[in-house]
């Protein structure tokens, strides 16, 4: 079985100023994101990295960055692990949004929501997903890859591995700089845990 290790990226101040990013260029992370990013690092030191993937997306890259560095490895972008694309809404404040009728759906069924000239959830769990399965498929046994993307599609991605309904993904959270572990083959897969922040070193048997 591959460890597949879900990363949220670290912290940055766009979503700090409550608004939403989506995938729009140009966000990198803050002083903090970059200091989780460094912990991240820390964390997985000890563990035997086979790769380390990230979303294209600025703030995934750089921390993903200092993952790869101290395992001497390059970072390798997906383009389908980058965030949801909110079409319209990039950039709009997040009180704006949540006097739309919109925004209630999204909260109580984003299996129903397409983002005005942007995805439905429904297209990101599928695109991510399938990224995830090509991983499994190209990497061998007992191979441990670092996956660093975004909060609502890791989201996705778990409540497929769980088998949850998509309109369910919301009850999960994940937290900036936080590891999700899953054990997947192509027939089966293992959640280890959810929404570990960075602290004691992981190890994992090589």
């Amino acid at each position: 079985m591959s460890l597949l290790l879900l990363i949220r990226h670290g912290e940055n101040d766009y979503r700090r100023r409550s608004r939403l990013p989506g995938q729009l260029p140009g966000i990198h992370l803050n002083e903090v994101g970059r200091a989780q990013a460094r912990q991240l690092a820390w964390t997985l030191s000890e563990t035997p990295l086979k790769a380390i993937y990230s979303s294209p997306l600025e703030r995934a890259l750089e921390t993903a960055e200092p993952i790869a560095r101290l395992h001497n490895l390059n970072v390798q972008p997906l383009p389908a692990l980058a965030d949801v694309n909110v079409g319209d809404w990039a950039g709009r404040s997040w009180k704006q949004l949540q006097r739309t009728r919109l925004w209630k759906q999204i909260l109580h069924q984003p299996s129903a929501v397409r983002f005005p000239n942007g995805e439905s959830f429904a297209e990101v769990q599928q695109r991510v997903v399938q990224a995830l399965t090509e991983l499994i498929h190209q990497h061998g046994e007992k191979e441990v890859l670092a996956i660093v993307f975004h909060a609502d599609p890791i989201k996705l991605a778990l409540a497929h591995f769980l088998g949850l309904p998509l309109d369910a993904f919301q009850r999960l959270n994940v937290d900036t700089a936080s590891i999700s572990a899953v054990w997947a083959t192509a027939e089966i897969t293992r959640i280890l845990f959810v929404n570990r922040l960075p602290g004691e070193r992981l190890r994992w048997p090589g």
